[in-house]
């Protein structure tokens, strides 16, 4: 093998991921050391990726816009595998009736941006931009709820299925997310404050997050080192599920095929493109089976560590948003400008004053950290989410931080149905009209779960 600079694929994940790296730095450094940064709690990968996208966009550096797709695509998948194996904490809340409302809550606040989306871009190809990509709307519950690696997948789909500069479009409406939930997240917390609704704690001195042996070291462990590292043992059962995971999806795509090629066409697309949600099912049997297997002492020690896991799925998340906002072009939102715009502002809206009622009936002991909460990361991320929280909560006493990670478990059970209306949208205009009719159904049945259900238990608790 050639090792010197002209072996380009020896050389240039490398050099790609280098780069990533040192802009990560630079970013954390500018957030650290800049107050007007530091204030809108935008996160370091968040502002990575614009200076990165902006480097590109000027032609200052040349980076590999397939390569930042690869990672796009696969860091989403790795992470959220990563944090399904985890071992939930004794007596943490890891299910129960508020963390099925809030899965609920997740799951009703896409359906309320797909609807949002779709009205506009309806709206706009029906009258003043007749070749407008119908199903375009979509890709607001995609970018805003489940962040730019969603926003790559589905937007990559929709662009196979005729909409040009799908991906981008996608892309461009995650960042425009993370903007919301920064800025406008900001700007309430301190109009709050003034009016005395919250307290705004100045958060500029972080948490250290020191780690204990307990925050590290769970019983019957296997040691953090003997004949085998312990962060080799968790990549490699990261990198054994996304295999199985792959292996799993090419099994079912190929059989369906086989079957009836007219229904691979329209699942594959499907299966590939949330390929994480596959992922974090087989890491929870996984996670299961070991567990099964330590009861029945087949198996002695446990072999995840929560903590590792948990900082790898970060690590994930973090070159994902990266590169996900800096591989968007520019010029392929040419065409888009009016329904981005309209999309990006009123997502916002929509999902501010949503969240705001919602949250005060599913959270009553503590409505303004769940909703900063949730706001965070139904227009960013989790971290976005936390990020917000912490404004207002910074020792996080409440059960809001926990809430978002329950919810997002409850939200895979709960979202899986809203994966057939992707398809279903882009494939002509009668399916587009019943993809308008089950997100209403849907969304109406999950506000009657979250009203409903447990209301009695809990008005007899009150009294």
């Amino acid at each position: 093998m050639e090792y010197s600079q002209a072996n380009t694929a020896l050389w240039n994940p490398i050099i790609q991921f280098g780069i990533i790296a040192i802009l990560i730095l630079l970013a954390n450094v500018l957030r650290r050391k800049l107050p007007f940064i530091r204030k809108t709690l935008m996160p370091t990968a968040v502002l990575a990726g614009f200076l990165m996208l902006i480097i590109r966009q000027t032609g200052l550096l040349r980076m590999d816009t397939d390569f930042l797709e690869m990672l796009t695509y696969h860091a989403l998948g790795i992470g959220f595998i990563a944090l399904t194996l985890r071992i939930p904490r004794k007596g943490s809340a890891s299910g129960g009736l508020i963390g099925s409302k809030s899965g609920a809550l997740i799951v009703s606040t896409y359906l309320v941006q797909a609807l949002t989306g779709l009205v506009i871009s309806v709206a706009l190809a029906f009258t003043i931009m007749p070749g407008l990509f119908k199903a375009s709307g979509i890709l607001l519950p995609m970018a805003y709820g489940q962040g730019p690696g969603q926003a790559n997948n589905i937007g990559s789909t929709y662009e196979a299925l005729g909409m040009a500069g799908g991906r981008s479009f996608g892309l461009s409406l995650a960042a425009a997310g993370f903007l919301c939930a920064c800025i406008v997240g900001v700007i309430f917390l301190n109009i709050y404050d003034r009016k005395g609704i919250i307290t705004h704690y100045d958060v500029r001195n972080e948490l250290s997050g020191s780690v204990t042996i307990d925050t590290f070291q769970d019983h019957n462990e296997i040691p953090i080192s003997e004949s085998i590292d312990k962060l080799s043992i968790q990549v490699a059962l990261i990198a054994a599920v996304y295999l199985m995971t792959y292996l799993l999806t090419w099994g079912i795509t190929a059989g369906l095929d086989m079957i009836s090629p007219g229904v691979a066409s329209t699942v594959s697309t499907l299966l590939w493109g949330f390929n994480f949600i596959l992922g974090s099912l087989i890491a929870m049997i996984v996670r299961r089976a070991f567990k099964s297997f330590r009861n029945v002492k087949w198996m002695n020690r446990q072999y995840q560590n929560s903590y590792l896991l948990s900082r790898i799925s970060g690590l994930a998340f973090d070159f994902m948003i990266v590169a996900g906002i800096a591989s968007i072009n520019i010029s392929d939102l040419k065409g888009y400008i009016l329904p981005f715009l309209l999309m990006a502002v009123l997502g916002g809206v929509v999902t501010f004053i949503y969240l705001k009622y919602m949250c005060k009936r599913i959270y009553p002991d503590y409505p303004y950290e769940g909703f900063f909460s949730m706001y965070g990361m139904l227009t960013g991320t989790i971290s976005s989410g936390v990020l917000l929280l912490r404004e207002v909560d910074p020792e996080l006493k409440t059960p809001a931080a926990s809430n978002l990670i329950t919810g997002s478990s409850f939200g895979i059970l709960f979202g899986a149905p809203v994966l057939l209306l992707v398809s279903l949208a882009a494939r002509g205009d009668v399916m587009l009209l019943i993809t308008f009719g089950v997100i209403i159904v849907y969304l109406v049945l999950l506000l009657l779960y979250i009203f409903l259900v447990g209301s009695k238990r809990s008005a007899k608790t009150d009294e």
